[in-house]
């Protein structure tokens, strides 16, 4: 399996977006999406290995994160436009997208947008964005210096606060057959958010990896490779 390094792209926005390559030169492209504070590092293990062989794969470092840009607008919009911007500029026109958590708010919101651009989607411990939402509070910074800016938190956490309906209602929209990866015990998202999500994305199913927690890909990382290469080669 060979490595690119880190590399950049920038939209058409103008936006700086780090990511790392590796894999085949043919194939459906994979695109990895990370989760709040985290960055494409933090994908590194057997689930690369495993897709690198049969499909190009692509870590990305989502805005305010990483080596990509600090622009200081964190709309979930924008997010999604520089998913879309980062795809173009790779001449990439169809791609499976593989998202945790926050990342996975970001590739399903994309899949409601730009259903044709979607192959396949994974979303491990997603979050489902629908009112009325339940209240939290906004983040103070920690002290030091922070491995990514803070304000996409605070950003993050305004519209969680107050989603919009159109976000929930899209769901129906996503046309790509959906696998919904659950931690199960120890997470702190509602388990149950999972199937609600999945009965309304129209191809979808939930696989819940019990006692994995939130961090399902690096608790059980075997299990959840499995569960994405399975996914991924089923007729």
């Amino acid at each position: 399996m060979s490595e690119n390094g880190t590399q950049t792209v920038r939209t058409d926005d103008g936006v700086r977006l780090a990511y790392r390559a590796w894999g085949a030169e043919t194939g459906t492209p994979v695109v990895l999406l990370h989760c709040l504070g985290e960055d494409g590092e933090d994908w590194r293990g057997p689930l690369i290995s495993a897709l690198a062989g049969a499909h190009p794969v692509y870590a990305l470092d989502l805005r305010g994160h990483g080596e990509s840009d600090w622009p200081g607008s964190y709309a979930l919009a924008d997010f999604v436009a520089d998913l879309r911007g980062f795809l173009d500029a790779l001449g990439i026109e169809r791609a499976v997208l593989v998202g945790h958590s926050f990342g996975s708010v970001v590739a399903y919101l994309f899949a409601q947008e730009h259903p044709g651009r979607v192959e396949r989607l994974v979303l491990e411990e997603t979050g489902a964005l629908r009112p009325p939402a339940r209240p939290r509070q906004l983040p103070e910074a920690p002290p030091g210096t922070p491995l990514f800016d803070w304000e996409v938190t605070v950003q993050w956490t305004r519209q969680r606060n107050a989603p919009d309906p159109a976000w929930w209602e899209r769901l129906s929209a996503i046309t790509a057959p959906t696998l919904l990866v659950g931690g199960g015990n120890g997470s702190q998202l509602p388990q149950e958010d999972l199937a609600s999500m999945a009965e309304r994305i129209p191809d979808a199913r939930v696989l819940t990896i019990d006692g994995a927690g939130h961090l399902v890909h690096e608790a059980r990382p075997m299990e959840f490779t499995r569960a994405v290469v399975d996914f991924l080669t089923e007729a």
